[in-house]
């Protein structure tokens, strides 16, 4: 059951205002300086996960694939998502505790 920890968290992170979700979205987060943490679906194209990866890479943002879309969107309360951003330090550092303890 550890797999709903963290999307549970990012849940309620997306209740408290602080996932940026979407290429769009996220891409701004990611270079806004905003995002202090990536979740990118396991089952997003190959395309998506290198351009984000890249991108977090480039920008110093930790990222992590997790999940799938259908999971990330369902947890925030939307459609599927390929790609998320929190952009707040204490939930991206409960999340990476979080996703830490599944490795």
């Amino acid at each position: 059951m550890q797999n709903n920890k963290v999307l549970s968290m990012l849940g309620l992170s997306m209740k408290a205002g602080k996932v940026k979700s979407g290429a769009f979205a996220a891409t701004d987060a990611i270079k806004s300086a905003k995002a202090w943490l990536v979740l990118i679906a396991k089952d997003a194209s190959q395309n998506t996960k290198k351009e984000f990866s890249d991108m977090c890479t480039f920008y110093e943002v930790p990222f992590e694939e997790y999940s799938t879309k259908e999971d990330l969107g369902r947890a925030i309360g939307k459609e599927e998502r390929s790609v998320v951003a929190v952009c707040d330090e204490g939930f991206a550092k409960a999340l990476t505790k979080n996703l830490r303890e599944l490795d």
